[in-house]
C-alpha cells in the first residue's frame, strides 16, 4: 500500500539524488560549487530512508563537502572566492534583467548578507590545511 511516508521518502531520495548529481557536475565544473548541492543531498538523504543515508555518508563528497562544513573545518580563500564570484554573477545577471525594484534591492541585501557571512562566518583555512583535513576525513568512520 502507498502511504503519504512512502510518497515522501521516494520524493526525498529523487530530490536528493538529483542534488548529488549537480554537486559531481559541481566538483568537476569550476563554474558550479558542489559543496551547496552535497549539502541539500545530505538533508534529502537524511529525510529519505537510513540506507540511502548510510550510503552517502560513505562517499568521499560527502566526507569532504558535507563534514568539512558541517564541523565548521572551514573553506580556503579560493573555494571562497569562487563560489561567490558564481553566486554574484548570477545575482547582477538578475538584478539587470529584472524590472521590480523590490526584487532588486531583496537581491543586493541578500548578496550583502552572502558575503558577510563566507568572510565572517566560515573559516579560512589554508590549502595545506585543507589537505590536512581532507587526508583526516578520508581516514575517520563516519
Amino acid at each position: 500500500m502507498i502511504t503519504i511516508k512512502n510518497i515522501r521518502s521516494i520524493l526525498f531520495v529523487v530530490i536528493g539524488f538529483i542534488s548529488f548529481g549537480i554537486g559531481v557536475a559541481g566538483t568537476v565544473l569550476p563554474v558550479l560549487p558542489g559543496g551547496p548541492f552535497f549539502l541539500f543531498a545530505a538533508f534529502c538523504f537524511g529525510k529519505s530512508s537510513k540506507r540511502v543515508e548510510n550510503w552517502f555518508k560513505g562517499t568521499t563528497f560527502y566526507k569532504e563537502y558535507v563534514v568539512r562544513l558541517k564541523e565548521n573545518k572551514g573553506m580556503t580563500r579560493k573555494e571562497k572566492i569562487r563560489i561567490n564570484l558564481i553566486a554574484d554573477f548570477f545575482i547582477v545577471f538578475s538584478v539587470i534583467y529584472v524590472d521590480i525594484i523590490l526584487v532588486k534591492v531583496v537581491m543586493i541585501i541578500l548578496c550583502l548578507i552572502k558575503h558577510y557571512y563566507f568572510i565572517k562566518k566560515i573559516k579560512t583555512i589554508t590549502p595545506e590545511e585543507a589537505r590536512i583535513i581532507k587526508a583526516a576525513l578520508s581516514n575517520q568512520k563516519i
